[in-house]
């Protein structure tokens, strides 16, 4: 059965806003923002609409807008950084991994993208990496047998990736793959928030533009403290559940469950 779109309870030209900051946020649009008349097309919205979004996303300083060419993302200052969604903490890795390897394994895997790149300043600071070093961009979709459940986009040190390809991406989990290359994992810093589905991730995910989606940043270093893999996970709330249980002693066990039986 078919899932009905519900309409978010904002206003049109607010949820253009709201997917195209997360996108700025993210370090995407370098080379500037699409043109008005292709935003309103993606969107299936009117081109005053999406003007409204680009005029408040510039009166905040976070795009440039100049007469005849595409707007581009605003410089930052020195030092700054994206908003973080909540204070990001150190996480038992042992039994997570083992538990996100498990639940990967009970997916399937469409990989989008498999490519090099030239590490961009925020990915060169997360990796510890000299900027314009080569990373891997994975960019994959998980289903379970009730349909899409995630959109993850990974990046890795090139060095670390070498010797497989797409094929083994659409088999094991990165991280099982980096271990059997000889990586060791150590601990991993995670922050969990919610963000909206852009036009490409709603068409993977089959859900509407502007949906409320899950997001996790997880950033995983090596038993030498070295970051391995950083991950920007995007998921549906409907099939995926994030568990977690407090004790008064302050232990912390974390579990991910991926629902099959929602649909």
């Amino acid at each position: 059965m078919r899932e009905r779109a519900h309409t978010l309870p904002i206003s049109k030209y607010h949820q253009v806003y709201l997917v195209l900051l997360e996108q700025l946020q993210d370090g995407r649009h370098g080379d500037g923002l699409p043109g008005e008349m292709e935003l309103a097309r993606d969107f299936g919205v009117g081109r005053v609409t999406v003007r409204r979004a680009l005029e408040q996303l510039a009166q905040e300083g976070r795009i440039v807008r100049e007469n005849g060419r595409r707007s581009r993302p605003a410089p930052r200052a020195p030092g700054a950084r994206g908003a973080a969604a909540v204070s990001p903490a150190a996480e038992p890795l042992q039994g997570l991994l083992a538990n996100i390897v498990s639940v990967s394994r009970g997916t399937t895997v469409k990989v989008i993208e498999w490519r090099a790149m030239p590490a961009t300043a925020e990915l060169a600071a997360a990796l510890q990496l000299p900027e314009g070093d080569k990373v891997r961009k994975a960019v994959r979709r998980r289903s379970t047998a009730a349909g899409p459940l995630s959109y993850i986009t990974t990046y890795v040190p090139e060095f670390l990736v070498r010797g497989f390809g797409r094929a083994e991406l659409a088999s094991k989990p990165i991280l099982e793959l980096l271990q059997a290359g000889g990586v060791q994992p150590g601990r991993a810093v995670q922050s969990i928030s919610a963000r909206q589905a852009d036009i490409k991730v709603a068409a993977e995910l089959q859900v509407p533009v502007g949906a409320a989606l899950l997001w996790v940043r997880r950033l995983v270093h090596d038993v030498d403290d070295r970051p391995v893999q950083l991950l920007h996970g995007l998921y549906r709330p409907d099939r995926y559940e994030y568990r977690m249980e407090l004790s008064e002693v302050g232990g912390i066990e974390a579990r991910i469950v991926a629902n099959e039986i929602l649909s």
